[in-house]
């Protein structure tokens, strides 16, 4: 067994957040220091942040040895919690530096608690209001009494901190002194319950047993939209409490959680603790904090909530499990779902994996028998499931710059004559997908990437949606000079919204796209105020398709339900197959029936027949066989690697290199194609060449994918990023 405490002077081995392929010794400092306990440590010139790890390995000149310089006054991190970035380093192939940098993104850990004045909302109004002291009132209002920093309510607001100091003599804003990292008001299970349906009941016993049993296990919690899944395993969070042990709730997308708080505060009696980008820095320090010592009950997050360091985690529930955003793209590479269900199995915790439209894995694994499956028939109330039919775009009489067929400009005029709200559905941010110069032909990309740069009317600007870069709209094309040539080619959710004033003047038309607004809260407050009423026709990308509820709303108009059916990535299918489930299952939510269209040039392909029939068995089934006739995940395995330099050259070079020294792989029958450009072959100037590693499902691939990268040594600017599981292809 591990010692547990260290006295003074004795080697303790350190892992700190710098990139160091190693844990470091040092001596414990005066006063020894726990096993797990949070450290500053002198590196260099510098002191960083590090977590002692177990006794020093010694094999280093004593009399060098440097001391620790201090013990943070922060909970030590727990055996379960070291064993998960352990086994997620494994899995992802990632240093474990990196990944205690992702269990470390508070601010301000090494602060003594008493450093700091915050700022909250006072009780007087001032007597003279100005348009600076307006916008410092607002910020805090907005916020709903969270405390911040001079700094962050000065910058929110964009005024000087002298504004602040001024309402603060004046008792409109209230100074305090910092220790405010105070525990979050305590939860009651029995505040709020909601009279359940016979088979919310029936499943929310099923989850309530499971949390109730102590012990690991894994859910799928699948309704049909509409059905009170979040009720449901609302009632999971409900018997944890009960427990007197904490929950996490991860949702696929910030603007989600200010319905979802709502909803929680109206069962349990307080808002929980909330971690995501959109929270304050003064309130993720708390956060993370009080989730350590155990004053933090339940947790909504992002996907990085997962990384947070819990005292007695005993559900995870994970909202919308299908959504690809659980994976991150960049930094460390790893899914927050699958993620989940390793961090609970070593908390002895639950997982409930919720979604109308899982994810094929989670399917496989309730085939396999590995996960338990709860499912929820029928929608809450009077809501029934929207009718789904398919508008063969073959037959329509449409010009050639328009995408709103004639026969569903009549179903939205005959919804807007009822006074509901429509919704036209277009996956496509911008105005316009491609700029073209008809003149020469020229189509404008990006500087930096290989990819053409789509037009923001709104911003006036094009803009890459690969690396952020944008520019002014050219009159001018940048191959021919011709002026007044450059056309906007295919359609965004932009010119959907011009279509849609055309041929509706007198309705009120609402885009929702993530591009159009600056900050989370403005996002929120355009989505509750369509919730509400205040829109005709919402105009919308897939942000839409995410747990939103408009009562309103009775239409669902798919502009080309034949986009995401193009391409190589194997989970083309199944990803067009749930998008459009869930952006149909948008209608008809409240007593009006609802009903869901489909423009689409291909009603014959076994995807659109799918979505139409409504038989989701019989898709799953169909492609859980083609999947499994491939050998591709779920029942087989793949690692996607990405080599990038700015010299093509050299990335090609280290590609062939690596395809032909394949032992390592050859060893486990993993087989390697590649090396071929990447579909985007160009992004920030960086030249990108990928391989894809296939192996069969029980082989040891993490192990034979270290030793086979290990023959190569990375020099100058080339690197290489590998992908377990990858979910994207580009």
């Amino acid at each position: 067994m591990t010692q547990e405490f260290f006295d003074e002077g004795a080697l303790v081995g350190v892992l700190t957040t710098q990139p160091l392929d190693r844990v470091l010794d040092y001596k414990a400092p005066e006063g020894g220091c726990f096993l797990g306990a949070f450290v500053e440590v002198p590196l260099g010139p510098r002191k960083v942040l590090g977590v002692v790890w177990g006794p020093g390995r010694g094999d280093w000149d004593i009399s060098k040895v440097r001391a620790v310089n201090r013990v943070l006054d922060v909970v030590p991190m727990a055996e379960e919690m070291r064993q998960f970035l352990s086994k997620t380093a494994d899995y992802t192939l990632t240093p474990m530096s990196a990944m205690l940098r992702l269990a470390t993104r508070a601010p301000g850990l090494g602060d003594a608690p008493s450093m700091r004045k915050v700022y909250r909302l006072g009780t007087a109004e001032p007597e003279r209001m100005t348009d600076a002291r307006r916008k410092v009132l607002e910020v805090l209002r907005d916020y709903g009494g969270l405390a911040f920093t001079l700094k962050e309510v000065a910058e929110m607001a964009g005024v000087t901190p002298s504004v602040v100091k001024g309402l603060v003599k004046l008792g409109a804003v209230s100074e305090e002194d910092s220790p405010r990292d105070l525990p979050y008001p305590r939860l009651d299970p029995e505040y709020g319950s909601k009279e359940l349906t016979e088979d919310q009941q029936a499943g929310a016993q099923v989850l309530r047993d499971a949390v109730r049993s102590g012990r690991y296990g894994t859910t799928l919690l699948k309704g049909v939209t509409g059905s009170g899944k979040t009720e449901v395993y609302l009632e999971a969070v409900a018997e944890c409490l009960r427990q007197g042990r904490q929950a996490l709730v991860l949702l696929p997308e910030i603007a989600l959680t200010s319905e979802f708080i709502t909803r929680v505060e109206a069962r349990f009696g307080h808002k929980p603790a909330e971690w995501h980008s959109g929270v304050t820095m003064t309130e993720r320090r708390r956060c993370w904090k009080m989730v350590g010592q155990g004053e933090a009950q339940l947790i909504v997050g992002a996907r990085s909530a997962l990384f947070l360091p819990f005292r007695d985690l005993g559900l995870i529930v994970v909202d919308e499990e299908h959504d690809t955003s659980y994976k991150q793209e960049d930094g460390v590479l790893y899914n927050a779902r699958d993620m989940a269900v390793l961090r609970a199995s070593l908390n002895s915790a639950q997982v409930v994996l919720a979604s109308a439209t899982p994810s094929l894995e989670s399917w496989a694994n309730v085939e396999a028998g590995k996960y338990r499956r709860v499912t929820l028939t029928s929608r809450y109330g009077a809501a029934v499931l929207p009718e789904m039919t398919a508008i063969d775009m073959r037959s329509e009489d449409l010009p050639g710059s328009r995408w709103v067929s004639p026969s569903l400009q009549a179903k939205v005029q005959a919804r807007l004559e009822r006074g509901e709200q429509s919704l036209l559905f277009l996956n496509r941010r911008g105005y316009a997908p491609v700029t073209i110069c008809r003149a020469c032909g020229h189509q404008i990309g990006c500087d930096d990437c290989d990819s053409t740069m789509v037009e923001h009317r709104f911003l006036k600007r094009l803009m890459c949606h690969q690396c952020g870069e944008t520019k002014p709209m050219p009159t001018v094309c940048p191959s021919c000079e011709v002026e007044d040539k450059l056309a906007p080619v295919g359609p965004g959710v932009e010119r959907m919204a011009e279509e849609a004033q055309a041929l509706f003047p007198q309705a009120k038309i609402a885009v929702l796209s993530s591009d159009l607004y600056g900050s989370a809260r403005a996002l929120k407050e355009h989505i509750e105020a369509i919730a509400r009423g205040d829109a005709d026709v919402i105009v919308g990308t897939q942000l839409v398709a995410k747990g939103h509820n408009f009562p309103k709303l009775t239409l669902v108009g798919v502009i080309d339900a034949d986009l995401g059916l193009q391409g190589s990535d194997l989970r083309a299918a199944e990803r067009t197959f749930q998008l459009m489930r869930q952006v149909a299952g948008r209608a008809g939510r409240a007593e009006a029936a609802g009903e869901a269209v489909l423009q689409t040039f291909q009603p014959e392909h076994p995807v659109i027949r799918a979505i139409l029939g409504g038989d989701e068995e019989a898709f799953w089934a169909a492609e859980a066989g083609e999947r499994r006739a491939a050998g591709v995940p779920p029942y087989g395995r793949m690692a996607g690697i990405v080599l990038s330099s700015p010299n093509v050259q050299e990335v090609f070079d280290l590609g062939t290199a690596m395809a032909r020294q394949d032992g390592p792989l050859r060893q486990i029958g993993a087989q390697v194609f590649g090396p071929a450009p990447a579909p985007i072959a160009r992004i920030r100037g960086r030249h990108r060449v990928r391989l894809l590693v296939k192996a069969e499902k029980g082989v040891p691939l993490q192990q034979a994918l270290a030793a086979w990268a290990k023959q190569f040594k990375l020099r100058g600017d080339l690197r290489m990023a590998i992908d377990i599981d990858p979910q994207s292809f580009y």
